[in-house]
């Protein structure tokens, strides 16, 4: 018996990288096009990458990317399994060979996403040498990544309430850290001087909203690049905190 509880255990944890390591080449993806001319996006599920050798690899790929686009587009409640199916090419039962449930989709995306934010943020603050640089380079990286992945932005963002108690927990510790990384670069400021905040838990919160809301908004229609929008955040952000030199 114990033999087969370690046996499933370690065939859960190989289970679960697999879906990390595919949600990480689901973020890496190409960027979009910014042009005047990009039609605007349909329900059309985007067409699967490259054939991978591992066959069972490609297979979650696809339901993970037709899953993100369906979530986006529709949101989490009036997607059904069939949707995702048809949009990795799949019959609906194919969906369960993979995923137990479309809640444990939804969680495997969101964790990795915010995972994948979670490491932005991390190495957005390492690059710079003082808080108006680090709070700079968060507003810019965090917004351009908000543009750049929109839909699997617009899935962490906005539909991890879905998630079971569970799943959720996990999730906001992830959330919560992002948000303690965010304060704790405005303490530093505050301390040295550079910035002026009453309230940092408050403020964190403002400039975190910020950035998130760019995945409720943007499309790929929109003149304005990934740059742009960056740069526009980080001089609000560096506005907002009444900044006494700018990175």
């Amino acid at each position: 018996m114990l033999r087969g509880m370690a046996s499933s255990i370690g065939v859960l944890t190989v289970t679960t990288r697999r879906y990390r390591s595919v949600t990480k080449r689901l973020l890496s993806l190409t960027p979009l096009r910014h042009a005047v001319n990009v039609p605007q996006p349909t329900t059309t599920p985007p067409p699967p990458s490259a054939p991978t050798s591992d066959p069972d690899a490609s297979t979650v790929e696809r339901l993970m990317q037709a899953a993100a686009h369906a979530f986006a587009d529709k949101g989490f409640h009036a997607t059904t399994t069939r949707d995702i199916a048809s949009g990795a090419g799949l019959s609906p039962a194919g969906v369960y060979v993979h995923f137990g449930s479309k809640e444990e989709l939804l969680f495997n995306l969101s964790r990795s996403g915010h995972e994948s934010a979670l490491q932005l943020l991390r190495g957005a603050i390492a690059d710079g040498p003082t808080p108006a640089d680090q709070l700079t380079n968060v507003m810019t990286r965090f917004s351009e990544w908000h543009v750049e992945q929109y839909q699997v932005a617009r899935v962490v963002q906005y539909e991890h309430h879905h998630l079971t108690p569970e799943h959720h927990a996990e999730v906001l510790a992830l959330r919560k850290e992002m948000d303690s990384l965010v304060r704790d670069v405005l303490d530093r400021g505050v301390a040295d001087g550079t910035f002026t905040v009453d309230d940092s838990a408050d403020t964190a919160l403002a400039l975190l909203s910020i950035v998130v809301d760019v995945a409720r908004w943007y499309s790929p229609t929109i003149r304005r690049t990934p740059a742009e929008i960056g740069a526009t955040n980080a001089a609000l952000a560096l506005r907002l905190v009444a900044a006494t030199h700018e990175a």
